[in-house]
C-alpha cells in the first residue's frame, strides 16, 4: 500500500470550505459527561490552525462513543443488558444520545483554539446544512456526533455524499483521525468519492515515522508485543518476523507460545487453538534467523488480584495453582538490554495486568527502557501509551501513536480505508 499521500500541504484551502475527519473520541466522566482527556482535541489543533489561517472555513466532524442511531438498537442493547424492552421509550433513547452529543468538545475546542467554535445540533440535516452554507473563512463548524446516522459505520453512500455537499462543490476532504483510519466509514473513506482527499498534519506524522520504521527502520529493529491475547496480534507478529531483527513477546500472550514449547505455565492465561500458531512463528522466527524472545520469569499469584509483593518464579515452571500476571525482573533486564541497544523499537501492548499495580513493573520498565533508547521509539497506543504519559516518559519518544486499532493494522501491513481513499503524491 502507498502511504506517500498528499496532505493539506499540497492543496489550496484559501476561499474553500473543508470537511475534516477528526478524532474527538474523548473519554468523559460517566456522571457529569466532564472531558477526563483532551489529548485527542489537542492532537487535531496544528491540522485545524493550518487551516484557519490559510483562509479554510472548517467543518469538523466526529463520532463519540458508540450511541444507538436508532429507537429499535437502543431496545436491542438494552434488552441484551437485562433491561426490559417493554419498559423502554424513546424518551429513554434521546437521553442516551444527549450524553454521547459533541457539545463538551465543542466547548473544550473554543477554549483551547480561543475562537468560536460553532456546533450544528444535527449531521447532515437541515441545521448542519444551514450552518455549513453561513460558515466564513476563518470560522469552525462541529457536526453532532457522527454515529447519530445510521449509514455512518456503514459507510452508507447517501450519508457520505450529504457530508460532502456540505464543503461544496470545490470542497475538499481532509482526513486527520488516525484513529479511525483502518474503518471503511462514511466519514473517513466514503466521502473521499466526492471531494478531494488529503491527509492532516497528525496523519501526515503518522504514515511518515510509522511508515519509514516499516520500510527503512534505523537497525536493530526491535518490535516489543504484548497484551493479552495472541489472536489479537496474528498478522502483526507474522508481518514483524520479516521486517524486524528481535521481537520480544510479553504479556497474557507470551504463555501461549511457552505452552507450545511444553512448558507448565498453571492457570495463565492460554489460548489452545493458537499454539499451533505459536509453534509457526517460532518456526519462522528461526528459518528467518531472527530472535523470538520470552519471559525467562513471571509474577505470578494464586489469583487474578494484587497482592502487596509479587511472587517471582521460572516461566517455563509455573506452579500448577499460579498464573503468571507479568514479566519477572530477570526478563525486564533481558528485554531492557534489547531495547536501549536498538534503533528503531516499535511497542505496542502492555507486559502484565497493568491495571493492577503490584503487576504493573514489567510495563514501567519497558517504558523506561525505551526512554533511555537512543534510537527511534515508536509507541502503539493503549496501555503502552498510558503507561508512557503516566511515568513521565512521553517527551522522550519520537511517537506515540494516535490509534490503537489502527495503529495495529498498519504494522500487520493491512490497507488501511480512511488512507487508502487519500490522493498519492
Amino acid at each position: 500500500m502507498n502511504y506517500n499521500k498528499k496532505t493539506v500541504r499540497d492543496v489550496d484551502v484559501n476561499g474553500k470550505k473543508v470537511l475534516l475527519r477528526c478524532d474527538f473520541n474523548v473519554p468523559q466522566d460517566k456522571k457529569t459527561g466532564a472531558i477526563t482527556d483532551d489529548k485527542r482535541i489537542r492532537a487535531a489543533l496544528p491540522t485545524i490552525r493550518y487551516l484557519l489561517e490559510h483562509g479554510a472555513a472548517v467543518i469538523a466532524c466526529s463520532h463519540l462513543g458508540k450511541p444507538n442511531a436508532t429507537f429499535a438498537d437502543f431496545v436491542k442493547k438494552q434488552v441484551e443488558k437485562g433491561k426490559k424492552a417493554e419498559e423502554l421509550t424513546e424518551a429513554d433513547w434521546h437521553k442516551s444520545l444527549d450524553k454521547l452529543s459533541m457539545k463538551p468538545v465543542a466547548e473544550r475546542l473554543q477554549e483551547l483554539l480561543g475562537a468560536e467554535v460553532l456546533l450544528a445540533s444535527d449531521v447532515i440535516g437541515p441545521d448542519a446544512q444551514a450552518k455549513a452554507a453561513a460558515l466564513k473563512a476563518g470560522q469552525i463548524l462541529l457536526l453532532e456526533n457522527t454515529r447519530f446516522e445510521k449509514g455512518e459505520t456503514k459507510n452508507d453512500a447517501a450519508v457520505a455524499k450529504a457530508l460532502a455537499a456540505l464543503a461544496g462543490a470545490d470542497g475538499v476532504y481532509v482526513s486527520d483521525a488516525f484513529g479511525t483510519v483502518h474503518r471503511a466509514h462514511a466519514s473517513t473513506a466514503g466521502v473521499a468519492e466526492y471531494l478531494p482527499a488529503v491527509s492532516g498534519l497528525l496523519i501526515e506524522k503518522e504514515l511518515e515515522i510509522m511508515g519509514k520504521a516499516l520500510a527503512d527502520p534505523a537497525r536493530p529493529f526491535v518490535a516489543v508485543m504484548g497484551g493479552a491475547k495472541v489472536s489479537d496480534k496474528i498478522g502483526v507478529i507474522s508481518n514483524l518476523l520479516e521486517k524486524a531483527d528481535t521481537i520480544l513477546i510479553g504479556g497474557g500472550m507470551a504463555y501461549t507460545f511457552l505452552k507450545a514449547q511444553g512448558f507448565e505455565i498453571g492457570t495463565s492465561l492460554l489460548e489452545a487453538d493458537r499454539m499451533e500458531y505459536a509453534r509457526e512463528m517460532l518456526a519462522k522466527a528461526e528459518k528467518l534467523g531472527k530472535r523470538l524472545l520470552l519471559p525467562v520469569d513471571s509474577a505470578v499469584n494464586t489469583a487474578f488480584e494484587n497482592v502487596d509483593s509479587p511472587r517471582y518464579v521460572d516461566a517455563a515452571a509455573i506452579p500448577a495453582d499460579c498464573m503468571g500476571l507479568d514479566i519477572g525482573p530477570k526478563t525486564v533486564e533481558l528485554f531492557a538490554k534489547e531495547i536501549r541497544g536498538a534503533g528503531t523499537v516499535v511497542w505496542n501492548g502492555p507486559m502484565g495486568v497493568f491495571e493492577l499495580s503490584a503487576f504493573a513493573e514489567g510495563t514501567k520498565a519497558i517504558a523506561r527502557a525505551m526512554s533511555e533508547c537512543g534510537g527511534v521509539t515508536i509507541v502503539g497506543g493503549g496501555d503502552s501509551a498510558a503507561a508512557v504519559e503516566q511515568l513521565g516518559f512521553a517527551d522522550k519518544m519520537t511517537h506515540i501513536s494516535t490509534g490503537g486499532g489502527a495503529s495495529l493494522e498498519f504494522l500487520e501491513g493491512k490497507e488501511l480505508p480512511g488512507v487508502a481513499c487519500l490522493l498519492d503524491k
